[in-house]
């Protein structure tokens, strides 16, 4: 097992790769990453680019990152960042706006001559690299991470949705591939006309740290709770995206249960008003998050923003039985009633979902090994060496095409 400052890379005996072609030729590749975030606040993305990043560099390709930064980062990142420029956003000032390419960043892409442009957000700077590939007869790919067009729904500006979402379809039909984390997700893309050439890059999970060993009756009573409670955790940004909302009405209607918010955001104060018995822990990350998820009884999600779930997928893997919205990203890994529970994203259907866990413990320990078993198919070495392999496929349509005109 390789760990990359904290981020590890896992070999899961489960799955092997029979056809590595392109990754395993010996062919290396220049990859310019570019991306709203890489290291100033942690979040599911974030982690995923960072593993990618560092497993490129193991292969031995030359990966540099571009992106906003901050002075006091959340966390050391992977891989060399080229700061761009960019300014905190206004209400939300945790992140930042990007102001497209400046001149010096133009000048390092220049001189590092990438054989291949990663977009990991549609944003300015994303745009600016963008217009930068095409220019440049360079291919671009994209991975798509979230609905951003979606986030206006949580704010009082819903009317934006439509011109959002018309602005994504603008952006990632200019990309040679665009790479959804889960099925249901790029099932979404296609319905919605956004890509056109959808492929899959999914997520993978360190199930050595993240198992059902890591249950810590100890710590648990620490917190307040007794054995026999049932302990409900929410693991994720604070905000008002992630269905908090829906998880206070839930949680406070069903009898009987407790909640463990695992987590940092500009909603904390709020969250913790509304559910005034819950223990908060801030943000947790390695062995203490293990333990988290573990330690708890449920996993509920009730975000229909998700792409993927790195938080739900991590969850299974510790045997904590999730209970997710029926939405994109949640349904690629949670089978109905075999690996834990589905529910329209309303707090009645959730309550009903919720009451039903918490009455059968035995149902839910049962639900539970099963997303453990699950989980053991997402290996983090199978799913990069595929989407090296799409890298290669691209660079090599792309030049194909642009010598035939």
């Amino acid at each position: 097992m390789t760990a990359c400052k904290g981020l590890t890379i896992e070999n899961s005996v489960n799955i092997s790769v029979e056809n590595e072609p392109q990754a395993a030729s010996g062919a290396k590749l220049r990859i310019a990453l570019f991306s709203g975030n890489y290291n100033y606040v942690v979040d599911g993305p974030v982690k995923a680019l960072n593993t990618l990043v560092g497993f490129l560099e193991e292969e031995g390709h030359e990966v540099l990152i571009f992106a906003p930064t901050i002075k006091q980062p959340a966390f050391e990142h992977t891989g060399t960042l080229i700061s761009a420029p960019s300014i905190a956003i206004p209400g939300r000032g945790e992140y930042r706006f990007s102001l497209g390419m400046s001149g010096s960043v133009r000048k390092r892409l220049d001189d590092f001559e990438p054989d291949l442009i990663h977009l990991s957000a549609p944003d300015l700077l994303g745009y600016t690299a963008l217009r930068y590939a095409q220019k440049r007869i360079i291919p671009a790919v994209a991975s798509f991470h979230t609905r951003f067009d979606t986030y206006p729904r949580y704010y009082g500006a819903k009317w934006l949705e439509k011109y959002l979402t018309a602005y994504m379809r603008h952006f990632y039909a200019r990309c040679e591939h665009v790479y959804p984390p889960s099925q249901s997700m790029a099932d979404e893309l296609r319905e919605d006309g956004i890509g056109r050439d959808i492929r899959l890059w999914a997520r993978g999970v360190d199930s050595e740290l993240f198992n059902p060993d890591k249950r810590d009756l100890v710590w648990r009573r620490s917190l307040g709770f007794a054995d026999d409670d049932t302990v409900v955790v929410f693991v994720g940004r604070l905000v008002l995206e992630k269905g908090l909302d829906v998880f206070v009405e839930t949680v406070s209607r069903v009898n009987g249960v407790k909640a463990l918010i695992v987590g940092e955001g500009p909603e904390r104060a709020r969250f913790e008003a509304a559910i005034p018995d819950a223990h908060f822990t801030g943000y947790l990350n390695g062995e203490e998050l293990a333990r988290a998820y573990a330690t708890a009884d449920i996993f509920f999600n009730p975000s229909i923003t998700e792409t993927f779930g790195n938080v739900t997928l991590e969850a299974m893997a510790c045997a904590t039985t999730p209970l997710c919205a029926k939405a994109a990203g949640s349904t690629s890994l949670v089978e109905h009633e075999v690996t834990g529970l589905l529910a329209q994203p309303t707090s009645s259907d959730f309550q009903i979902a919720l009451a039903r866990l918490k009455k059968d413990a035995n149902y839910r320990l049962a639900l539970g090994n099963a997303a453990r078993k699950r989980s053991l198919d997402f290996s983090w070495r199978t799913i990069l060496l595929n989407l090296l392999d799409n890298y290669f496929e691209a660079v090599a349509a792309y030049k194909s095409t642009h010598k035939a005109s």
